[in-house]
Protein backbone atom coordinates (compact mmCIF):
# COMPACT_ATOMS: atom_id res chain seq x y z
CA UNK A 1 0.00 0.00 0.00
CA UNK A 2 1.46 3.20 -0.82
CA UNK A 3 0.93 6.06 1.93
CA UNK A 4 -1.38 8.67 1.72
CA UNK A 5 0.89 12.14 1.40
CA UNK A 6 -0.60 14.96 4.07
CA UNK A 7 0.26 18.52 3.20
CA UNK A 8 0.66 19.34 6.51
CA UNK A 9 2.10 17.63 10.36
CA UNK A 10 -0.30 15.41 11.36
CA UNK A 11 -2.38 16.61 14.61
CA UNK A 12 -2.87 12.84 15.68
CA UNK A 13 -1.47 9.50 14.37
CA UNK A 14 -2.85 8.90 10.80
CA UNK A 15 -5.52 5.56 10.91
CA UNK A 16 -3.93 4.65 7.33
CA UNK A 17 -0.64 4.43 6.06
CA UNK A 18 0.61 8.12 5.83
CA UNK A 19 3.67 9.96 4.46
CA UNK A 20 4.21 13.67 5.94
CA UNK A 21 6.63 16.15 7.48
CA UNK A 22 7.67 16.37 11.33
CA UNK A 23 9.02 19.54 13.00
CA UNK A 24 13.00 18.42 13.67
CA UNK A 25 15.53 20.26 15.42
CA UNK A 26 17.40 21.11 11.78
CA UNK A 27 14.19 21.54 9.76
CA UNK A 28 11.85 19.27 8.23
CA UNK A 29 12.05 15.20 8.67
CA UNK A 30 10.16 13.08 5.76
CA UNK A 31 8.11 11.07 7.77
CA UNK A 32 6.15 7.59 7.08
CA UNK A 33 3.36 5.62 9.68
CA UNK A 34 1.83 2.49 8.95
CA UNK A 35 -0.59 1.32 11.32
CA UNK A 36 -1.22 -2.68 12.05
CA UNK A 37 -4.61 -4.70 11.24
CA UNK A 38 -7.04 -4.10 13.45
CA UNK A 39 -7.72 -7.93 14.42
CA UNK A 40 -4.29 -7.67 16.19
CA UNK A 41 -2.85 -4.12 16.97
CA UNK A 42 -1.88 -3.39 20.18
CA UNK A 43 -1.15 -0.05 22.21
CA UNK A 44 2.23 0.33 21.14
CA UNK A 45 3.95 2.52 18.44
CA UNK A 46 7.67 1.26 17.14
CA UNK A 47 9.89 3.71 15.42
CA UNK A 48 12.15 2.19 13.24
CA UNK A 49 15.77 4.12 12.32
CA UNK A 50 18.02 3.45 9.04
CA UNK A 51 21.34 3.17 8.48
CA UNK A 52 24.30 5.35 7.49
CA UNK A 53 23.18 8.05 5.01
CA UNK A 54 26.53 8.49 4.17
CA UNK A 55 26.18 4.87 2.75
CA UNK A 56 23.45 5.06 0.99
CA UNK A 57 21.33 4.62 3.95
CA UNK A 58 17.33 5.46 4.19
CA UNK A 59 14.05 4.88 5.56
CA UNK A 60 13.48 2.56 2.32
CA UNK A 61 16.10 0.52 3.16
CA UNK A 62 15.18 -3.50 2.39
CA UNK A 63 16.05 -4.29 6.28
CA UNK A 64 14.40 -1.38 7.99
CA UNK A 65 11.36 -1.88 6.05
CA UNK A 66 11.43 -5.85 7.01
CA UNK A 67 12.10 -5.28 10.75
CA UNK A 68 9.41 -2.47 10.44
CA UNK A 69 6.80 -5.23 8.78
CA UNK A 70 7.63 -7.56 11.15
CA UNK A 71 6.58 -5.45 13.84
CA UNK A 72 3.47 -3.80 12.35
CA UNK A 73 2.42 -8.04 11.77
CA UNK A 74 3.18 -8.36 15.52
CA UNK A 75 0.43 -5.76 16.22
CA UNK A 76 2.42 -1.89 16.72
CA UNK A 77 1.85 0.77 14.16
CA UNK A 78 5.79 2.04 12.90
CA UNK A 79 7.09 5.03 12.29
CA UNK A 80 10.02 5.59 9.87
CA UNK A 81 11.68 9.00 9.14
CA UNK A 82 14.68 9.82 7.11
CA UNK A 83 17.71 11.31 9.26
CA UNK A 84 18.82 14.86 8.41
CA UNK A 85 19.90 15.41 4.57
CA UNK A 86 18.46 11.95 3.82
CA UNK A 87 15.39 12.02 0.79
CA UNK A 88 13.63 15.11 1.81
CA UNK A 89 14.80 16.12 5.26
CA UNK A 90 16.45 19.55 5.92
CA UNK A 91 19.94 19.49 7.41
CA UNK A 92 23.06 17.87 7.11
CA UNK A 93 24.53 14.45 8.56
CA UNK A 94 26.07 14.95 11.88
CA UNK A 95 27.31 11.60 12.30
CA UNK A 96 24.90 10.44 15.29
CA UNK A 97 24.48 13.47 17.51
CA UNK A 98 22.05 15.23 15.57
CA UNK A 99 20.82 12.31 14.40
CA UNK A 100 20.03 11.60 18.35
CA UNK A 101 18.05 14.71 18.17
CA UNK A 102 16.09 14.11 14.86
CA UNK A 103 14.65 10.66 16.61
CA UNK A 104 13.78 12.36 20.01
CA UNK A 105 11.38 15.02 17.85
CA UNK A 106 9.54 12.41 16.31
CA UNK A 107 9.69 10.00 19.31
CA UNK A 108 8.03 13.45 20.99
CA UNK A 109 5.46 13.54 18.15
CA UNK A 110 4.62 9.74 18.53
CA UNK A 111 4.00 10.93 22.52
CA UNK A 112 1.61 13.72 21.70
CA UNK A 113 -0.65 11.94 19.51
CA UNK A 114 -0.22 8.45 21.13
CA UNK A 115 0.38 9.50 25.12
CA UNK A 116 -0.74 6.23 26.47
CA UNK A 117 1.14 3.88 24.00
CA UNK A 118 4.23 1.50 24.64
CA UNK A 119 7.19 3.43 22.78
CA UNK A 120 9.46 0.77 20.52
CA UNK A 121 12.72 1.75 18.68
CA UNK A 122 14.60 -0.65 16.99
CA UNK A 123 17.17 0.75 14.78
CA UNK A 124 19.32 -1.07 11.40
CA UNK A 125 23.15 -0.36 11.91
CA UNK A 126 23.73 3.27 12.12
CA UNK A 127 20.26 3.04 13.08
CA UNK A 128 20.92 0.85 15.66
CA UNK A 129 23.63 3.00 17.30
CA UNK A 130 21.55 6.11 17.57
CA UNK A 131 18.68 4.18 18.84
CA UNK A 132 20.83 2.18 21.53
CA UNK A 133 22.28 5.67 22.50
CA UNK A 134 19.10 7.69 23.02
CA UNK A 135 16.48 4.57 24.42
CA UNK A 136 17.22 5.17 27.98
CA UNK A 137 16.69 8.75 27.95
CA UNK A 138 14.21 8.38 26.08
CA UNK A 139 12.47 5.73 28.05
CA UNK A 140 11.64 3.10 25.55
CA UNK A 141 9.55 0.21 26.24
CA UNK A 142 11.65 -2.09 24.05
CA UNK A 143 14.97 -2.35 21.72
CA UNK A 144 15.79 -4.09 18.81
CA UNK A 145 19.02 -3.32 17.24
CA UNK A 146 20.24 -5.54 14.28
CA UNK A 147 24.02 -5.36 13.42
CA UNK A 148 25.21 -2.48 15.31
CA UNK A 149 28.12 -1.21 14.43
CA UNK A 150 30.51 -2.07 17.69
CA UNK A 151 33.86 -1.60 16.31
CA UNK A 152 33.18 1.03 13.87
CA UNK A 153 31.09 3.31 16.49
CA UNK A 154 31.76 3.72 19.86
CA UNK A 155 29.53 2.33 22.34
CA UNK A 156 31.13 2.78 25.02
CA UNK A 157 29.24 5.31 27.14
CA UNK A 158 26.31 3.58 26.36
CA UNK A 159 23.40 3.74 29.13
CA UNK A 160 21.67 0.20 30.07
CA UNK A 161 18.09 0.74 28.48
CA UNK A 162 16.46 -0.86 30.78
CA UNK A 163 13.86 -2.59 28.90
CA UNK A 164 13.55 -5.68 26.76
CA UNK A 165 16.16 -5.81 24.32
CA UNK A 166 17.33 -8.07 21.14
CA UNK A 167 20.21 -7.63 19.13
CA UNK A 168 20.17 -9.48 15.22
CA UNK A 169 23.48 -10.43 13.83
CA UNK A 170 24.05 -12.15 10.98
CA UNK A 171 27.46 -13.88 11.36
CA UNK A 172 29.13 -13.44 7.70
CA UNK A 173 28.84 -9.71 8.19
CA UNK A 174 31.07 -8.17 5.90
CA UNK A 175 30.49 -4.77 7.13
CA UNK A 176 30.67 -4.89 11.00
CA UNK A 177 32.89 -7.40 12.48
CA UNK A 178 30.71 -10.01 14.50
CA UNK A 179 33.09 -10.96 16.87
CA UNK A 180 33.48 -7.40 18.25
CA UNK A 181 29.49 -7.19 18.38
CA UNK A 182 29.60 -10.55 20.40
CA UNK A 183 32.23 -8.84 23.11
CA UNK A 184 30.63 -5.56 23.56
CA UNK A 185 27.65 -8.00 24.33
CA UNK A 186 29.91 -9.65 26.61
CA UNK A 187 30.72 -6.58 28.41
CA UNK A 188 27.71 -5.56 29.02
CA UNK A 189 26.00 -5.92 32.62
CA UNK A 190 22.55 -6.78 31.42
CA UNK A 191 23.34 -7.99 27.82
CA UNK A 192 20.49 -8.23 25.20
CA UNK A 193 18.94 -11.46 24.02
CA UNK A 194 21.45 -11.95 20.87
CA UNK A 195 20.35 -13.90 17.73
CA UNK A 196 23.25 -15.01 15.82
CA UNK A 197 21.72 -15.88 11.85
CA UNK A 198 24.08 -18.02 10.04
CA UNK A 199 25.16 -18.24 6.39
CA UNK A 200 23.84 -14.44 5.90
CA UNK A 201 25.98 -11.09 5.92
CA UNK A 202 24.77 -7.02 6.87
CA UNK A 203 22.16 -6.82 4.66
CA UNK A 204 20.49 -10.27 5.01
CA UNK A 205 20.72 -10.77 1.63
CA UNK A 206 18.35 -14.20 0.53
CA UNK A 207 17.56 -14.54 4.31
CA UNK A 208 15.18 -11.05 4.97
CA UNK A 209 12.39 -13.73 5.72
CA UNK A 210 14.01 -15.26 8.50
CA UNK A 211 14.73 -11.70 9.92
CA UNK A 212 11.29 -10.75 9.70
CA UNK A 213 10.21 -14.77 11.64
CA UNK A 214 13.33 -14.20 13.94
CA UNK A 215 12.02 -10.42 15.16
CA UNK A 216 8.83 -11.67 15.45
CA UNK A 217 9.35 -14.46 17.79
CA UNK A 218 12.09 -12.81 19.70
CA UNK A 219 9.27 -9.99 20.41
CA UNK A 220 5.59 -11.83 20.64
CA UNK A 221 6.05 -12.10 24.88
CA UNK A 222 7.06 -7.58 25.08
CA UNK A 223 3.89 -6.96 23.32
CA UNK A 224 1.85 -4.16 25.11
CA UNK A 225 -1.87 -5.39 25.57
CA UNK A 226 -4.22 -5.14 22.88
CA UNK A 227 -5.27 -1.94 21.16
CA UNK A 228 -9.19 -1.34 22.60
CA UNK A 229 -11.25 -1.64 19.52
Amino acid sequence: MNPTELSTEPASFPDIAASFMLDGPAGKLETISEVAEPACARRGVAVVCHPNPAQGGTMHNKVVTMVERALRESGLDTVRFNFRGTGASAGVHDNGAGEGDDLAAVVAWVRRTRPDDALWLAGFSFGSYVTIHRAARLHASALISIAPPAGRWSFESVTPPGCPWLVVMGEEDEVVEPQAVYDWIDSLAAPPELIRMPETGHFFHRRLMDLRGAVKHAVRDWLPPPRPS
